[in-house]
């Protein structure tokens, strides 16, 4: 049974104290409950609140540093990076989102290692 959430602002207000602390896989949950209501409604903000979610099992990977880790979470944050670009002041909770971008981008700061990007093919033969 799904958990929803209609509290989009209450969420990322969550989320964003959750990333915070470094509890990304709660995040991801947070998020995830708000996303649902988006998502069966066909909402416009749905795709980015994935990217979201997405950004924070990314973290998620990273942080229990699993077999696969940076391949996983490179492959995970694509979401994110796909949408992100829709946080802007147009949308409903604008500044909130945008936050929530910021956050992300510092985290791959952060973790630069995993999230740098990778030589491609053609860069190497040079």
């Amino acid at each position: 049974m799904l958990t929803m959430n209609e509290d989009l602002e209450g969420a990322l207000r969550e989320y964003l104290r959750l990333l915070d602390a470094q509890a990304y896989f709660e995040a991801h949950e947070v998020l995830e409950e708000a996303w649902h209501p988006l998502r069966l409604s066909n909402h416009p903000l749905q795709f980015l609140v994935k990217g979201l979610i997405n950004a924070a099992i990314s973290f998620e990977h990273v942080k229990r540093n699993r077999k696969n880790m940076p391949s996983k979470a490179r492959r995970t944050i694509a979401s994110y990076e796909r949408y992100k670009a829709e946080a802007t002041p147009l949308i409903a909770h604008s500044a909130l989102f945008i936050e929530a971008c910021e956050k992300i981008e510092s985290l791959k700061v952060r973790y630069s290692e995993v999230f740098a990007p990778q030589n491609t093919f053609l860069e190497t033969i040079d």
